[in-house]
């Protein structure tokens, strides 16, 4: 395998000698070059920690590097921050869409560029503005619609157009796929081809490899903080790009082990609830988990995830219905009696929710075990014991850190998860809800976290895993629950006898179980 392919004309966008650190020993780039070609789609990838991320916000300007030039047409740049990248034509679509919902489309599109009319807001001049990109780019989106009504691959084509309204040549997508379905990600392919065909530049960084596979024209790979190599995609395999990003041969996915399954551990019976704006959020939601097993809930984001999970860890209290945990009502529980009551809880946003950013390594990784008096001496916490807990934990899910000490902010994202997912997973006694645990996470430590996950199961707790993700759905899980405007349109008692794209079907909505299917 030759690392690169031969460059027949100047590259667009080249980084070279890029280093960035964090303080002693904590490096996330360590002399890497990059290099783009006017016209393609380049993946970006690399394990948790590898200083990609990175080197994307050092191109955008959100960080600095401490050496290294940026070239744009090989004209040396320093990109200060995120408005002189935008000026030489960079724009960058974060997982997390920045977009406000109680404003329009075409307000969001315009928003900081507005067009004016006798120095008011032209309304219409941004109607047009999106209409002529979205017919330009075929990316079909009403400019009148709120962006709290509209669904997820629709708020990425929002995000996109307003990159392109800022007339960017190279657009950075960070793991756009993310929260789509199959269907949806068939449509988003077609949209990239559609760019690439009007001269766009496209970056993105993900950590799918069907997907790399699939559209993408050359990948450049790294692994803790260096430049492994660049490839054309059409001559490498999945297997070797995984095996580039994590130095080593991928292991395999866990084996489900049958066991006979206990008790009811968790069970919901006709619950309903409202949205914050009063509208109906969940309809008549009925399921049971069973000690030794997994249920999946899979759904495009917005049909009543947040909510089924507010009301299970204790978030949300005004609800009808009836929601047990090992056979207690959890109603007008505390999130804290919720938790003493058995029940772990893997969070969508670690950086909301998961982590306290302030606190350290150990902070973080302790934080479910702190009331066990297992870990004090006397009537005092013994740090050597929490440390060496911590210690444990990092090992057992390989968080890359230089010490147990350093502020949990310093660590990737990636690692940052899998110092959640290890807390949670090891501390759970009861009832483990795991939700969306391996977003924006390698290939390698989303196996070690499918491998605890299974484990777990094994030794009889009931899991609740709810992902975005079909094929860490169809891994885990044997049944699934499916999610569509607040109702379950399907209980899938045999996953493996339905394909991706049917799945896909009942999450857009497009299919519903009859009822003398459901639970069958």
């Amino acid at each position: 395998m030759n690392e690169g392919a031969q460059i027949m004309s100047l590259p667009i966008l080249r980084m070279q000698g890029i280093c960035k650190s964090y303080g002693p020993g904590i490096i996330a780039a360590d002399d890497v070059s990059f290099s783009v070609d006017a016209g393609e789609i380049h993946a970006l990838a690399g394990e948790n920690g590898a200083g990609k991320t990175t080197l994307m916000k050092i191109l955008f300007g959100m960080e600095k590097a401490q050496r290294g030039e940026i070239f744009i047409n090989e004209k040396p740049v320093v990109m200060a921050d995120p408005n002189i990248a935008m000026a030489h034509g960079i724009g960058m679509v974060h997982q997390h869409f920045m977009l406000v919902d109680d404003l329009t489309v075409a307000e969001n599109v315009s928003l900081g560029i507005e067009p004016k009319r006798h120095g008011l807001f032209d309304r219409e001049a941004a109607r047009e503005l999106v209409r002529t990109l979205a017919e330009r780019f075929d990316m079909p989106v009403d400019p009148d619609a709120f962006i709290r009504d509209l669904s997820v691959a629709n708020k990425q084509k929002v995000e996109i157009l307003k990159v392109l309204a800022r007339r960017a040549d190279i657009i950075i997508l960070d793991e756009p796929t993310a929260v789509l379905t199959p269907q949806e990600t068939k449509r988003f392919f077609e949209q990239l081809t559609a760019l690439r065909k009007a001269g766009r530049t496209i970056i993105v960084i993900t950590h799918k490899l069907p997907e790399i596979k699939a559209i993408c024209d050359r990948i450049t790979i790294m692994r803790k903080g260096r430049t492994v190599g660049t490839y054309d995609v059409a001559s490498i395999s999945e297997q070797e790009i995984s095996r580039l990003m994590i130095g080593s041969d991928p292991l395999p996915e866990p084996i489900l082990e049958s066991i006979d399954p206990g008790p009811v551990l968790l069970s919901m019976h006709d619950v309903s609830c409202l949205s914050p704006s009063g509208k109906s959020a969940l309809r008549g939601i009925t399921f049971e988990v069973r000690g030794g097993e997994l249920l999946g809930v899979v759904g495009v984001e917005g049909n009543g995830q947040r909510e089924l999970v507010d009301i299970l860890t204790g978030r949300k209290t005004a609800y009808a219905g009836s929601v047990q945990l090992a056979g207690d009502s959890l109603q007008g529980l505390s999130i804290a009696r919720i938790r003493r009551h058995g029940l772990s809880f893997i969070p969508e946003d670690r950086m909301k929710d998961g982590v306290d950013l302030d606190g350290s390594l150990v902070d973080n990784a302790t934080a479910a075990i702190r009331d066990d008096r297992q870990f004090n001496i006397g009537p005092f916490q013994s740090d050597r014991k929490l440390d060496a807990y911590a210690k444990r934990l990092a090992e057992r899910y390989e968080v890359r850190h230089e010490s147990l000490r350093e502020p949990i902010r310093h660590l990737s994202g990636g690692n940052m998860q899998k110092v959640v997912c290890g807390r949670e997973i090891s501390a759970c006694k009861t009832v483990l809800i795991a939700d969306q645990p391996t977003r924006g996470v390698d290939v390698g430590s989303v196996r070690t976290i499918h491998d605890h996950i299974e484990l777990l199961r094994q030794h009889g707790k009931a899991i609740l895993l709810i992902s975005s993700d079909l094929s860490e759905i169809r891994t885990l899980c044997r049944r699934a629950i499916v999610l569509h405007q607040g109702e379950i349109v399907a209980h899938i008692d045999d996953l493996a006898a339905y394909t991706e794209e049917e799945l896909g079907l009942y999450m857009l909505g497009l299919k519903r179980q009859r009822t003398t299917e459901a639970g069958s």
